[in-house]
């Protein structure tokens, strides 16, 4: 880029756009730029005076850079949402990290459980885990992946936490225990069990002591069983939210459960396996429902028509969006079908959407 004729650099940028360019840098990379090249370029010229002068010139001006750049790396705008899954570290690294720049910066972090020892042994410790409580108090947010739950409390989990989210984690029997202390994790609102394969029904009774969760997300849980969600959400029905993606029960013996106890839920998202007609209109006159999503898996061969979709949705009061995916109408006869008879409804319809790990966002 040229400014005024003279080629502009990097450096020429301003602070509000250098600090967006560091934020799409892996964390390794933003805490290389903090010490830019100084050390290295300071010292070169052997000996010769003229070449003297031009790398002491070079080095100020290096200088200059560095020390700018050192202030954006340290910038708390630049830590506030760090994600740690994308590089593998040893764990003193991890530390110095939480230490030297995460601490009260923090607001959302991705961690993932098999941080790079050279025995891949599970690095993810109580000691850790409180730490992130004690160091960062505005740490509200906390992914784990591929993480060994097993010998971490949930006690140990920090009590700032407003968002959970566990994917293709490990947990133990006694990670939720019915009766626990109510103090723990008391300002949770969102959960997310993303192929958590031990967890099952007592784990998800034992939900009801986190008295401020309004958003839950069951994916690929296939240990809960029909009669297990029943009686849980009976205990649940403060929730807001339920996602049941994957898991092995039939759509219609979840919405059943839904229209029973769920009464004030705004948004259900669920795989369509086993749905019929009868299922869908149990939701006949959910009073809050705001978003329907009905979301089949791949190969399915099942189909509710425009007309029975349109019967049921057309009760519901407050429902402003409809999403269907990969229920495999072609064209877009369908989804004039269904703007027609849903005129204040937000009719989206699309392919069943791929594999990701980031569905749940």
């Amino acid at each position: 880029m040229r400014v005024g004729g003279v080629m502009a650099t990097l450096s020429d940028l301003p602070d509000s756009v250098l600090l967006e360019i560091f934020s799409y840098l892996p964390v390794r990379d933003r805490i290389r730029l903090s010490r830019c090249g100084l050390a290295s370029r300071w010292g070169q010229g052997g000996g010769r005076r003229a070449r003297q002068v031009g790398v002491a010139l070079t080095a100020v001006s290096l200088l200059r850079v560095c020390h700018r750049w050192k202030r954006l790396v340290d910038d708390r705008w630049l830590w506030r949402h760090v994600d740690l899954t994308v590089c593998r570290m040893r764990p003193k690294v991890m530390w110095h990290l939480l230490r030297r720049y995460m601490a009260s910066r923090l607001h959302s972090l991705r961690l993932c459980g098999y941080l790079s020892t050279g025995s891949q042994a599970p690095q993810l410790s109580p000691a850790l885990m409180r730490a992130l409580g004690q160091k960062c108090p505005n740490l509200q947010r906390l992914c784990l992946h591929g993480a060994d739950l097993s010998m971490v409390p949930v006690t140990s989990l920090p009590c700032t936490l407003r968002t959970l989210e566990l994917h293709s984690c490990e947990i133990s029997m006694a990670w939720l225990l019915k009766g626990q202390d109510p103090t723990v994790l008391p300002l949770l609102e969102c959960l997310v069990l993303d192929r958590v394969p031990a967890f099952r029904d007592e784990h998800l009774q034992s939900l009801t002591c986190f008295r401020a969760l309004r958003s839950l997300v069951l994916g690929g849980t296939y240990r809960v069983t029909e009669a297990g969600l029943d009686a849980s959400l009976q205990e649940l029905s403060y929730l807001k939210r339920l996602e049941v993606l994957g898991c092995a029960l039939s759509a219609d013996s979840t919405l059943l459960a839904i229209s029973r106890h769920l009464r004030d839920v705004r948004k259900i998202r669920l795989t369509v396996t086993g749905l019929s007609a009868a299922g869908l209109s149990v939701l006949e006159g959910m009073p809050a429902l705001e978003s329907l999503c009905l979301q089949a898996p791949h190969g399915t061969l099942e189909m509710l028509s425009p007309a029975e979709i349109i019967s049921s949705c057309s009760t519901m009061p407050k429902l402003r969006v409809l999403e269907l995916q990969g229920l495999e109408w072609e064209g877009p006869e369908a989804e004039r079908i269904l703007c027609q008879g849903l005129p204040h409804c937000l009719v989206i319809i699309r392919a069943c959407p791929k594999e990701s790990t980031d569905w749940w966002l």
